[in-house]
């Protein structure tokens, strides 16, 4: 039941549209302009810069700030406290569902990758700046804002599946372990998934870069 009431709660707080109502307050609809989605890169190409760290903090924190207070409230109670990271997990993927299909907008929401961070950040300090200098890299290395966003999400899947293995999140049995590891494979899978049109255009050599000419 826990489980079921996260994913609820996680999706109302991803329906909370930061980039849909950036643009909305100035005029437009995102999501009919650039890549056609309402996230923090479709926001700073079409918006700009401001508009893009808008929309990525409104987006991370709406994950992040249920998704830490669940730890902290699960943390707190010993019934709940060896479960505490997965329900984490949980809230989170319910916020990126609610962040990709928002059913007040015919499902067509963003990618889920500022979320996703928000999530990441809640679990564990160390898996954040792994992810951080991994995004940061690649983007400043080939331009590609989606190429960061895929390689966080792999990463995002191994590091939680040996943390999650190797006692780092003081899970209660290997079954617990396992179910995270289900749910994070589900979260990496997902902006994956996303990203399959930007995979297409990375193998074909035509992504668009985040500045400059193709």
């Amino acid at each position: 039941m826990e489980r079921v009431i996260c994913l609820v709660i996680g999706y109302v707080c991803g329906l909370l549209q930061t980039g849909y109502i950036y643009g909305k307050l100035h005029g437009i609809d995102i999501r009919q302009y650039g890549s056609g989605n309402s996230g923090t890169t479709n926001a700073l190409r079409v918006l700009g810069k401001k508009a893009g760290l808008v929309v990525f903090i409104g987006d991370a924190f709406k994950a992040l700030i249920p998704c830490f207070l669940v730890r902290m409230f699960c943390l707190s109670r010993a019934e709940l406290a060896g479960e505490a990271y997965l329900l984490v997990l949980y809230l989170g993927f319910g916020v990126i569902l609610g962040h990709n299909f928002p059913f007040y907008m015919h499902f067509k929401g963003g990618k889920g990758i500022a979320a996703t961070a928000g999530v990441l950040a809640s679990l564990d300090w160390r898996l954040t700046l792994i992810c951080l200098v991994l995004f940061m890299g690649a983007v400043l290395t080939t331009r590609y804002v989606s190429l960061g966003s895929i390689l966080v999400a792999v990463v995002f899947f191994v590091v939680n599946v040996y943390f999650s293995f190797t006692g780092v999140y003081q899970l209660s049995s290997q079954a617990v372990a396992a179910e995270f590891c289900a749910v994070a494979g589900a979260v990496s899978a997902m902006a994956i998934w996303r990203h399959r049109a930007n995979i297409k255009r990375l193998i074909a050599g035509n992504e668009n870069k985040l500045w400059g000419k193709k």
